[in-house]
């Protein structure tokens, strides 16, 4: 059984998980539903921390961060490595989380980083990860 199912048997679905990492911001999790949405779609981390996107559904999405709305100085992340927007979106498939299976990206640099699921933007599928110092 995958730890968020063990959280909503527990009663403590989307509890950010802070200080679980050993060093750094902590860790949080984000599900990707089938729903067509991030869960929760909004979060606040502190610079360091994990981000955990955990596909709980049975449709394949993607992780794919809004180039220009991440800090300048920020790493780009995407699910499947890619290094810019469009890449991530030329080649959709290589970006794809199944069912089961999570991305995980350290977020380094404080501000809002905007990111979607480029299969199901026009769903509305987008999150933001607020970084604080």
């Amino acid at each position: 059984m995958r730890r968020r199912s063990l959280l909503r048997i527990a009663g403590l679905a989307a509890v950010p998980l802070a200080g679980c990492s050993g060093g750094g911001g902590g860790e949080s999790t984000v599900a990707m539903t089938d729903e067509f949405r991030f869960d929760p779609s909004s979060i606040t981390v502190s610079a360091g921390a994990t981000v955990t996107w955990e596909n709980d559904g049975t449709v394949g999405h993607t992780v794919t961060a809004y180039e220009d709305e991440i800090p300048s100085e920020a790493t780009y992340f995407a699910s499947g490595g890619f290094g810019s927007e469009d890449a991530a979106r030329d080649a959709i498939n290589g970006g794809i989380v199944e069912a089961g299976e999570t991305y995980t990206h350290t977020f380094r640099t404080a501000g809002e980083h905007a990111y979607f699921c480029v299969p199901h933007e026009g769903s509305r599928m987008t999150g933001t990860v607020r970084v604080r110092e």
